[in-house]
């Protein structure tokens, strides 16, 4: 059976799933499924699951185990692979599995005059190749696979088309002339692969699912918590799962009464909404930022449907207090329009603002490091104000948490426990600002594992000329510091000693081939360090020229270990380089950056784990290569790989890191609905949020999209609506209101626009001013 738990904010669902694992499955060795969409729902959910279950009933023992938390892909994913005999970490149709067949295929058919589009996109329309664009083969063909795996989730009716040879898009249509050879590509990549594709399987599937539920090592009830966003494909697995075991979908709706009335539009209608263009209840909001911000929730109604086959449970949370915060959550939960500004003649029904209520706060700041600075300052005033609060009660979101990150550190000292400073010249503890703990989570792994920091710089060094500052950066990070011993005070004598020979540019007069200057040595890298060597091991008293080399004067024969080091680490990037510059297949990039990460880097013994995590990585990418045994003998450029890696490392580590008890910065997707007591949003800038999302020309379901699909502009509002509920207590919005060098005022991000032309309506002031002037603080630029 099919169970649909909903509320307005996580711990209304938690309620509902305690409830539910208060009953024990009826064998005690079998693990809870529990589906999550993020790593930071995960972290979450096990706490207040173990703040509230135990081994029997009604007795908390703070413990949550024998729970899994796959995310609702994977879930669904090996579901449909156990059934249809596909080893899911082998299925040649994941993407990242898909790319290398689908390299081949591009390969062979560029020349066909089928495959025009793409060999005019990758420069290989005529005899001669453009290497510019030929660079683009592999991010585009993997681009590919990814639309391939998307329209066999999205519009698995119109693949299924092009298996039988139509070429046909959603609901029978022809395709369009520009988009016919996606069709026959795909059928070329279908030959090739010889599991059926995801959308061939899928009917199969859930038959087998439904008739012989027992193929499943899953136990007599699954759970899935926190959905935003449902795939109608997700759905029918589910649907098919339900048929043998309860299935509890924990959906988050901002809104009971929207669901009402959503519910009672949909069944006067009949049949399901299938087409953006045809949903009757795109307008029915009244809550002017439910129709603004809430579309996914609404649309997720839908995909679920309400044709009476599954059990509704609704948790309403209970909400107290009249602060603007609580009336603007009222509101939406009502979907109810705020009053606004009175009509000529009648009563204003807006009750007044409370000139200490600080529930909502909008700060317009000087750029992006006075808004970390004002945050800060908000945090600690509410801390000092409420004795009761802990940091681990506030969170701090933004879009952008890789520009944030290094302002988060120096102004939050992030993740450091405060110390006493020992310089006499220091201000007084009292009247120094409090320091914070204070934990970054969700960064990119080539930000939080210096070694696949180091590998992506060197991959990009490679085509790079290789500066005196590029080299000394390289030479100045963690691991290299530690393989080649450096401190900070060799690290100054070797940037002396580069200025001093006149090291500019380009490892030798070859390196420097591509800049047509092959024949001048001066400058480069080999020529500073042939003075630094001669000079270190000449004599004071015997300066000369030595086969044609000046020693540098500034060198003494003390510093004959540090030279050594400093000229080991420039012959080993010359062998890296070499090593990286070449065409190679998929095995050899891997054994090269391997091999280069290993003569570049080392770790200490309790870091040793950022050496294995970059093996892990390469390990993955050369068996996503291989097919039947077999590694895909594609040659690949530098530009492709840097491109196979780029994803990866800017993928999130797979260890949580949020909710350790220190206040968590983070992005607004792991934490956007889980409920603190005070959200922070920084960085809502116009133009950095929502994203900006251009028109992907190949994407065929931007072509007719139906309901459910993703629009990362209504996504980005949704994850603002949730994260406006999630705050209990006081809602912190800071943005860029003026350029920090020229003072020019600068608009907030619209969807703030949108909620300050709320709170006008809300909320008055005694005296007649706009309640938003109370709500926004504009900071001076110090």
């Amino acid at each position: 059976m099919l169970h649909i738990h909903r509320s307005e904010r996580a711990d209304g669902l938690v309620d509902a799933l305690r409830d539910l694992m208060v009953e024990p499955l009826s064998d005690p060795f079998a693990p809870e499924v529990i589906a999550v969409p993020t790593r930071g729902m995960e972290r979450w959910l096990t706490q207040r699951m173990s703040a509230g279950l135990g081994v029997t009933a009604g007795r908390a023992d703070g413990i949550c185990a024998n729970v899994d938390f796959p995310s609702p892909r994977r879930l669904v994913g090996d579901a449909v692979a156990a059934v249809s005999g596909i080893d899911p970490a082998a299925d040649g149709w994941l993407p990242e599995r898909m790319v290398w067949p689908l390299l081949d295929v591009v390969d062979a058919c560029l020349r066909e005059p089928w495959l025009r589009t793409l060999a005019v996109h990758l420069g290989s329309e005529e005899e001669t190749t453009d290497p510019t664009r030929r660079a683009r083969r592999f991010s585009t063909v993997r681009h590919l696979a990814e639309l391939f795996d998307r329209y066999a989730l999205h519009r698995p009716e119109m693949v299924r088309a092009w298996a039988e040879g139509h070429d046909t898009g959603g609901e029978g249509r022809d395709l369009p002339a520009d988009a016919l050879w996606q069709a026959e590509l795909w059928r070329r990549l279908d030959a090739r692969i010889p599991e059926p594709g995801p959308a061939e399987r899928l009917e199969g599937a859930c038959a087998r699912l439904r008739e012989e539920p027992e193929l499943l090592e899953l136990p007599q009830r699954v759970s899935l918590f926190g959905l935003t966003r449902l795939p109608a494909g997700h759905l029918q697995v589910l649907r098919a799962l339900s048929a043998g075991r309860d299935v509890h979908l924990f959906l988050l709706h901002p809104s009971p009464a929207l669901w009402t009335r959503v519910a009672e539009e949909t069944q006067t209608h009949g049949a399901p909404v299938v087409r953006r263009a045809d949903d009757p209840t795109a307008t029915l909001p009244a809550n002017r930022l439910l129709r603004s911000w809430g579309r996914d929730a609404r649309e997720l109604q839908l995909v679920v449907g309400v044709d009476g086959d599954h059990v509704d449970d609704h948790r309403p949370v209970e909400h107290h207090g009249d602060t603007l915060l609580a009336r603007i959550q009222s509101d939406l939960r009502a979907d109810r329009p705020p009053p606004g500004p009175p009509l000529p003649g009648h009563e204003d029904a807006r009750p007044p603002l409370d000139p200490d209520d600080r529930s909502v706060q909008v700060h317009s700041c000087h750029g992006r490091a006075r808004q970390v600075e004002v945050v800060r300052d908000a945090i600690l005033h509410v801390l000092e104000e409420d004795p009761g609060l802990e940091p681990r009660d506030v969170i701090v979101m933004c879009p952008d948490i890789e520009t944030f990150a290094p302002l988060v550190q120096a102004t939050f000292g992030a993740g450091e426990v405060s110390e006493e400073d020992d310089d006499e010249d220091a201000p007084p503890a009292e009247v120094r600002p409090p320091d914070l703990r204070v934990r970054l989570a969700d960064r990119a792994l080539r930000q939080t594992n210096p070694v696949l920091g180091v590998v992506a710089r060197l991959l990009d060094l490679v085509e790079e000329r290789l500066t005196a500052s590029q080299v000394l950066d390289l030479a100045d990070r963690e691991p290299v510091r530690r393989r080649f011993r450096f401190d900070d005070d060799d690290l100054a004598r070797v940037e002396d000693w580069v200025s001093a020979s006149g090291i500019r540019w380009g490892l030798d007069a070859e390196h420097r081939a591509p800049y047509k200057l092959d024949g001048l040595a001066a400058g480069t890298w080999r020529t500073g360090l042939d003075r630094v060597l001669v000079g270190v091991a000449m004599s004071e008293d015997d300066r000369r020229l030595f086969e044609g080399v000046l020693p540098l004067d500034d060198v003494e024969s003390g510093s004959i270990d540090l030279a050594g080091r400093f000229a080991e680490l420039v012959d080993r990037l010359r062998e890296s380089v070499d090593a990286l510059s070449t065409p190679k297949t998929i095995d050899a990039w891997a054994a090269a950056i391997g091999t280069a990460a290993d003569s570049l880097t080392a770790t200490a013994e309790r870091d040793a784990w950022q050496r294995l995590e970059l093996q892990r990585l390469l390990d993955d990418v050369v068996s996503e290569a291989t097919a039947a045994g077999t590694v895909s003998t594609t040659s690949l450029e530098l530009q492709e790989v840097r491109a196979l890696l780029a994803e990866r490392l800017q993928g999130r580590p797979t260890r949580a890191n949020f909710r350790t008890g220190h206040l968590t910065i983070c992005t607004l997707v792991p934490m956007r609905s889980v409920p603190h007591r005070v959200v922070c949003l920084l960085g809502m800038d116009d133009g950095v949020f929502p994203r900006k999302a251009p028109r992907d020309g190949d994407d065929l379901i931007l072509d007719d999209p139906h309901v459910g699909d993703r629009d990362p502009r209504t996504e980005d509002r949704q994850m603002l609506l949730d994260a406006l509920l999630a705050a209990t207590d006081r809602l912190v919005v800071a943005y860029t209101g003026n350029d920090e060098r020229t003072n020019t005022p600068r608009p907030a991000a619209v969807p703030v626009g949108e909620l300050l032309d709320v709170v006008d309506e809300t909320v008055r002031t005694d005296d007649g001013r706009p309640a938003h002037e109370r709500v926004v603080v504009r900071h001076p630029l110090q």
